[in-house]
């Protein structure tokens, strides 16, 4: 196996074993999760006024920033709360009861669950992946990958030096909410830019190596319970799909050559991808408890 890892991943005949093996729905089964996810997300937002004049009762007004869920509990951004906090004004009791509620929610899902199943950028890198792999553009060099805890680190300075919640006037996701929701096309540029760094000059750049929002998720969601395991890493067969269409492939390594078959590492963003289109069924998402307990018993069985 170790021999063929090193391979640059083709995406020749990409996927075409899986849905073979299992059909187009099973090789395609996450990704229409999430897009179904991604959509109904933002469907509530929309369709919450028109439900609020019918019945009087609004389902989720606001947005990903900061939001309320049936006009009662608190739904705000972690980070644009500690952005808040940073500028040295004390936010309303609301919001920051509202991160407190995100935050765990993550911390047991995953924390870049978020970036796989929520946002709405995803959408437009993954388009952009996907374009690449059409056109068989060639690999780019990549960036550092900690470079978005640098940037996390300089969106909450900002606010000290400033005042100001910076980051908030550039941050792509709401300004994806503004244009589809209120017609604020003025910051779509944003959006385009992030479209062309991804497609021409280096591969996931934003979701991967830049995103500050990301990076803290991926910190929310190191203690998560339930992680992606290379439950059949024996059965692996080396056909690289699961490299090709995982956005974050650097976690994949240790999970199949390892000791460890489960997917700690934070960067993961569960989406799911590379259950999807591994004919072997390699992966599975499992409860790391379970994990613990399964690899503590053969141990003793030894």
């Amino acid at each position: 196996m170790s021999q063929t890892l090193k391979q640059k991943p083709t995406t020749h005949g990409f996927a075409k074993a899986a849905i073979k093996e299992l059909g187009w729905w099973r090789a395609h089964k996450f990704l229409f999760l999430r897009r179904l996810c991604q959509v109904c997300v933002f469907a509530l937002f929309a369709i919450s006024p028109f439900i609020a004049t019918w019945a009087g009762v609004w389902l989720l007004k606001g947005n990903l920033s900061a939001s309320e869920l049936f006009g009662v509990v608190p739904l705000s951004d972690p980070l644009a709360s500690l952005q808040v906090l940073m500028t040295g004004h004390l936010p309303e009791l609301s919001l920051l009861l509202g991160a407190v509620i995100i935050a765990l929610l993550y911390a047991v899902l995953g924390g870049r669950v978020f970036c796989s199943w929520v946002c709405p950028v995803n959408m437009v890198t993954d388009l952009a992946s996907w374009l690449r792999r059409k056109m068989n553009l060639p690999r780019t060099t990549e960036m550092p990958r900690n470079l978005r805890y640098y940037l996390l680190a300089l969106v909450l300075i900002l606010p000290v030096l400033t005042g100001l919640t910076v980051w908030e006037w550039v941050n792509p996701v709401p300004v994806l909410y503004r244009a589809a929701l209120f017609g604020a096309g003025s910051g779509l540029w944003i959006l385009a830019a992030i479209f062309l760094l991804d497609m021409f000059i280096s591969e996931r750049a934003w979701c991967g190596h830049l995103c500050p929002t990301g990076a803290l998720f991926g910190l929310i969601g190191k203690v998560s319970p339930v992680k992606v395991s290379a439950v059949n890493a024996k059965d692996c067969d080396n056909c690289m799909d699961c490299f090709v269409i995982c956005p974050e492939r650097q976690v994949l390594k240790p999970a199949l050559k390892g000791k460890q078959p489960m997917i700690t590492d934070s960067d993961c963003t569960q989406c799911g991808r590379c259950i999807d289109v591994c004919a072997q069924r390699v992966f599975q998402f499992q409860n790391r408890k379970n994990q613990n307990r399964i690899a503590l018993k053969a141990e003793n069985n030894q």
